[in-house]
């Protein structure tokens, strides 16, 4: 009968997590140590996505990073979050594809193969969050340090 089948030995106590690889921070460029960051962020709850989520961490001043879509073709949305940015002294970086950074930020969908489609543009995101320390942060402030 196919309705028999033998259970699965899974111990319940465990718990499984999706690592993100990490390079030595001497390989790592800013834009992948940036990926590595909003993705650790986004699995801890501490990323908001989205002008009205981004405006609101900015304004309270509770965002440690903002990230912004070089592609945003609204120039009234750009202005308001340099302007929160700059006020409220938040370190902002510009990306240049807002599909990137959408992708990075979760708003798409994984197929069988692990590959990314139907990817969502996201002019901005703000990191309120970090998660958990990593190499990856550090090469992110270090490269913020080196722009001021």
């Amino acid at each position: 009968m196919a309705d028999e089948q033998e259970p699965l030995d899974v111990d319940a106590g465990e718990d499984v997590e999706m690592e993100v690889e990490e390079k030595a921070p001497k390989d790592m460029d800013p834009m992948e140590a940036l990926m590595i960051c909003l993705q650790k962020s986004m699995h801890h709850d501490g990323l908001a996505r989205g002008l009205r989520e981004v405006v609101k961490a900015l304004d309270k001043e509770v965002a440690e990073i903002c990230v912004l879509s070089k592609g945003c073709d609204e120039p009234g949305y750009t202005t308001l979050v340099q302007s929160l940015c700059k006020k409220n002294k938040i370190p902002l970086i510009n990306v240049p594809d807002s599909k990137t950074l959408g992708e990075w930020c979760g708003l798409c969908k994984l197929d069988e193969e692990g590959n990314t489609k139907n990817v969502v543009n996201c002019s901005s995101a703000a990191i309120i969050s970090w998660g958990e320390s990593s190499a990856a942060k550090d090469v992110l402030m270090k490269h913020i340090a080196s722009q001021n």
